[in-house]
């Protein structure tokens, strides 16, 4: 069994401000480059989970898409189904957080990943057919994902709409995944609907149920997530909040592959949302996007440690 990662995976230079921010003016900070990719890093916390884990995406022959390479493979992420593209520049994305480690803005280009194609995506169709699960990401060209799902057969496929500016490029589409995982803004572009009230939350979800997608994972920060799916199940499920947090970055891209996690080992969908939160809570503790403590040993105890309903 695998999971098959298409999508994202770039470098990561994240900056952490010592003290607050003032705009449009130097900050004394520390900065940090890493691997990167919404999907990838996915891809990657799968890996750590224990999940045989592959990607398909376009790296530039630089440096960059040397790091990456280097980097993914080292976490136990298969990258032998990636294009390198001598001459053309990796893609990258730069962050800055604020004193409290939170975003305040960030920038990405992605041009590379022009070069995943539906050609190349109907190239890997018996790769597609043969995983357990997909997880795909909008920075792809549309085309791309519509090809993605065309090739999928009855393989599930996940998406996290990474942004309200990529969450439109997923909206004509968004019934045809099998799971995805917005935050509250992101629900709002992908569901043409208002998200301001939990009321709005819960109707925007389902209409995206009601367009075909069989679960929603609507991340809420530290209100945890609200979940539903086609099978009936509808709750909102948190685990008490971290100490400290280091760095959220990362909790998003874990989110999702705790919620996979959950789906590929069978688990009901209470224990798969408990899965995916607690493995947001491992990325927020670390200073890396992701946590080098992730694994399914260390899911279960953070889950143990931070229910609510102990």
């Amino acid at each position: 069994m695998y999971v098959l990662g298409i999508g994202a995976a770039n470098v990561d230079v994240h900056g952490v401000s010592r003290a607050a921010i003032v705009m449009r003016d130097s900050n004394p900070g520390h900065l940090h480059t890493s691997a990167g990719g919404v999907t990838r890093n996915v891809m990657e916390n799968l890996a750590r989970l224990g999940v045989k884990a592959k990607m398909v995406s376009a790296l530039g022959g630089d440096l960059f898409g040397e790091l990456v390479r280097r980097e993914s493979e080292a976490a136990g992420l298969d990258m032998s189904e990636c294009l390198t593209l001598p001459g053309v520049t990796s893609s990258a994305y730069v962050s800055i957080l604020d004193e409290r480690a939170d975003m305040l803005v960030a920038m990405s280009d992605m041009g590379v990943l022009e070069h995943v194609t539906p050609e190349v995506v109907r190239s890997k169709r018996g790769l597609i057919r043969g995983a357990a699960a997909v997880v795909c990401d909008p920075c792809l060209p549309a085309e791309t994902l519509e090809s993605i799902l065309d090739n999928a057969g009855d393989t599930p496929v996940f998406l996290d709409p990474v942004s309200t500016a990529y969450a439109h490029r997923a909206a004509p589409l968004a019934g045809r995944f099998y799971g995805l995982k917005p935050n509250r803004m992101e629900l709002a572009i992908l569901a043409g609907l208002d998200t301001d009230t939990d009321e709005g939350i819960e109707r925007a979800a389902a209409s995206l149920i009601g367009r075909g997608a069989k679960c929603v994972a609507v991340s809420l920060g530290e209100r945890g997530c609200y979940y539903v799916a086609a099978a009936g199940n509808r709750f909102y499920r948190a685990l008490r909040p971290v100490s400290e947090m280091m760095n959220a970055t990362g909790a998003g891209d874990a989110f999702l592959a705790g919620l996979v996690y959950g789906f590929v080992s069978g688990f009901s969908a209470a224990r798969a949302a408990d899965c995916a939160l607690a493995a947001g809570h491992i990325a927020v503790e670390s200073d890396e996007t992701i946590s080098r403590e992730m694994s399914a040993e260390k899911l279960q105890e953070v889950v143990r440690t931070y229910s609510l309903l102990r």
